[in-house]
């Protein structure tokens, strides 16, 4: 997609990994825009730092989203998430940008806020609700800062109520990746298995986070420190993987990674490995039910996946634990024991 946009302003930077990156920049001396030039991402950064130019009328919505994205609250946030926060802001400022900031601390303004929200939830309950957190987000920030009095995004509550209770990946999923998908992406699947980290931080894991045993990183979300031994198969496939790059998990073509190209190939991969319904994220989730089933506690879990330990037992309580077999199975057999009703064999004994 081509776009139009002068002033535009680039500068090539080195990455921690021996690598360049181009950065692009709204004018010389201007904000940075998020993604590649002619993507979605980039349009609506460039847009969004376009309009700061030109000061939104005071006293309307507009020009606390123009002014949150100036501030450090926006700016301190992870690449990504300001990219996502970006398109939310986009689609807030068309339908809510006019709306007098007087009008905040009138009831009737969370009714309407609430009506946008229903509107949105006709194509997307998730997005609906990411788009009115985005907004509370900024009214927060507002709030804070003693330019509004009211927030009428508080205690929104959701639309979207959906879980991931069955999306767990099985031994009989991994066996038919392995089987199927290209090579290149077996090791990011034993990665996620074994180390129960996010993709993002898979994807910029560098070799010098391996010292042959343990693997040792920063989480990017949390600022968790890890450190885990690498497990038999996931050892013996590092081991076996030549080092191209300072990064770890390449491309076919012996490049990192960018977040939408893996994903893309990992959609393509489940494809053609007869694997619907499951998401590389839905490894994590399956790397603490193993670890349960396996008998580890939460804390244990913990120290290997960096979650907390309210996560952890989020995790296992609410999404991905109560509906195991494996589990209501070793319980019975505890509780067997527990009666003496199985001798040394694991055999159950005749009634007594």
């Amino acid at each position: 997609m081509r776009i139009h946009a002068k002033g535009l302003h680039w500068a090539v930077g080195k990455l921690a990994d021996g690598t360049t990156k181009t950065y692009w920049y709204a004018w010389r001396g201007g904000p940075r825009l998020e993604g590649e030039p002619g993507s979605p991402e980039f349009i609506a950064s460039y847009n969004a730092a376009a309009a700061t130019k030109t000061p939104a009328p005071e006293g309307q919505l507009l020009a606390l989203t123009q002014a949150y994205q100036r501030s450090q609250d926006f700016l301190d946030l992870r690449e990504r998430t300001r990219a996502d926060y970006v398109k939310q802001i986009a689609k807030i400022e068309q339908r809510l940008g006019d709306c007098p900031q007087k009008a905040l601390a009138d009831p009737r303004t969370r009714g309407v806020f609430l009506d946008w929200r229903d509107e949105l939830a006709l194509k997307s309950k998730r997005q609906a609700d990411y788009a009115w957190t985005v907004l509370a987000r900024v009214l927060s920030w507002a709030k804070g800062r003693g330019k509004i009095t009211v927030n009428p995004c508080e205690r929104g509550g959701r639309i979207y109520h959906g879980t991931r209770v069955d999306f767990v990946w099985s031994t009989e999923d991994e066996a038919a990746f392995l089987k199927h998908a290209p090579a290149h992406l077996h090791l990011p699947l034993l990665l996620a298995l074994w180390l129960g980290q996010r993709q993002g931080d898979l994807l910029r894991l560098p070799w010098s986070a391996y010292d042959g045993t343990h693997m040792r990183l920063r989480q990017s979300k949390t600022g968790a420190r890890v450190e885990i031994r690498a497990g038999g198969p996931l050892k013996a496939m590092l081991d076996a993987t030549p080092r191209k790059s300072p990064i770890i998990l390449l491309t076919s073509e012996g490049r990192p990674w960018t977040p939408d190209g893996f994903r893309a190939s990992w959609g393509k991969a489940c494809i053609k490995a007869g694997i619907s319904g499951l998401t590389f994220n839905d490894l994590r989730g399956t790397a603490v039910t193993r670890l349960a089933l396996v008998g580890c506690t939460e804390a244990q879990i913990a120290s290997i996946t960096g979650h907390s330990l309210r996560d952890v037992h989020s995790i296992l309580d609410a999404h991905y634990l109560h509906r195991d077999p494996a589990l209501a199975e070793s319980a019975i057999t505890k509780l067997e024991m527990g009666y003496g009703l199985r001798n040394a064999n694991g055999n159950v004994r005749g009634d007594r």
